[in-house]
């Protein structure tokens, strides 16, 4: 019985959620004015649900900013109109099955970009949501009780989302890492695929998507960094427009096409007005430009790195 017994408790232990440390430094991530993505959208929703007058476009444009300021004046926060985890606890209320509001529509935004899946955002808390809320709390190893408070919500938001490659994206994975890597933030994300969308207007072919990072962040193989969903590397532009199918080149190369990828540089710091840290690539004359900035071993790849007005590592402060 009793070999028995601690043969049960190590199946135990081996099928318990293994992702409970990826979330021990879970935070609500800060959006401000220029970010874009199913964290804006989600905090739309929940302005709405507290009576603030705001469109749901998952953009944080001005109106966004001023009803964040009305809402944060509500509630005796400092009105800067930035949401920040402190506007962010204000903001979240606990809803459960049964719940039909505006906070629910939030809640299925955020679960559909963080567990690639499709409910309908209808505000209408049922089976399929508490369903789709339990799976999630299993996930990441909190109690699954199917009652979204604070720690879910926490926990929720700060999930990496997964890019869709239909916004002029291709997948790419130089470095062996699979489509495990392709996770970043939702605004990252978000960001990125509005700048594929804008680059789909030149007739120059697709973004060529490299790692990002992990679903729940952490160390990846080949990078020294890729660890907090802010950073994604992608390929320049080829003259023959075929660079997610060609082949990966060098700013050096024959088939660089230096006017093509500064459009493409372009349209990635316009997608993320404010939110572009640094973009990593060793082209002279994009450098010279302002455009890109020169670091060891980005000859044959652009990394983009994001940031937040707010984050607890400096390197991703705006």
């Amino acid at each position: 019985m009793r070999r028995l017994l601690v043969a049960l408790l190590a199946l135990t232990l081996a099928m318990a959620p293994t992702t409970a440390s990826a979330y021990a430094n879970a935070f609500f991530p800060t959006q401000s004015s220029g970010n874009r993505g199913a964290d804006v959208l989600a905090i739309q929703y929940l302005l709405q649900h507290h009576a603030q007058s705001v469109p749901a476009d998952g953009v944080f444009g001005a109106s966004t900013v001023t009803a964040a300021k009305a809402f944060q004046t509500a509630k005796g926060l400092g009105a800067d109109g930035i949401v920040g985890p402190n506007t962010w606890a204000a903001l979240v209320p606990t809803v459960r099955s049964g719940d039909n509001n505006a906070a629910v529509k939030a809640l299925q935004v955020e679960l559909n970009a963080k567990r690639r899946l499709s409910l309908p955002v209808d505000g209408v808390f049922g089976t399929a949501v508490r369903d789709a809320v339990v799976a999630f709390q299993s996930h990441a190893g909190i109690g699954a009780d199917g009652i979204v408070g604070p720690i879910t919500w926490r926990n929720l938001t700060w999930h990496y989302d997964y890019p869709d490659f239909t916004a002029n994206l291709c997948d790419q994975d130089p470095d062996g890492n699979g489509t495990a890597a392709n996770w970043a933030t939702s605004a990252a994300v978000a960001q990125m695929e509005q700048a594929g969308r804008a680059f789909a207007g030149t007739g120059q072919g697709k973004i060529p998507y490299g790692d990002a990072g992990f679903e729940h962040g952490g160390d990846i193989p080949g990078h020294g960094s890729h660890e907090v969903g802010l950073d994604i590397d992608i390929w320049p532009i080829r003259t023959d427009n075929n660079q997610c199918t060609a082949g990966r080149i060098t700013w050096q190369s024959t088939t660089y096409d230096r006017a093509a990828t500064r459009q493409l540089v372009q349209a990635i710091r316009a997608a993320a007005p404010g939110h572009v840290r640094i973009i990593f690539f060793n082209d002279p004359t994009l450098i010279d430009e302002g455009l890109t900035t020169e670091w060891p071993a980005h000859d044959n790849h652009l990394h983009v790195r994001y940031c937040e007005k707010v984050h607890p590592n400096s390197l991703y402060t705006c």
